[in-house]
């Protein structure tokens, strides 16, 4: 979702989650890839092919 450029309240919504508790996860995640950003993090998740080749791929 975040390399679909979701903010952290879209992420929660689709979740059922508070946006709080997204931010938290994103963090987390941003963490684990080692990306300082969520645009370098979703350029990881596409070249690892974690993610799909762009905004159609759903």
């Amino acid at each position: 979702m975040i390399a679909e450029g979701l903010s952290n309240r879209r992420i929660a919504a689709r979740l059922h989650i508070s946006p709080s508790t997204a931010g938290v996860h994103v963090s987390h995640i941003l963490t684990k890839l080692g990306a300082a950003t969520r645009t370098e993090a979703a350029a990881v998740a596409f070249r690892a092919g974690l993610a799909g080749s762009g905004p159609d791929e759903r």
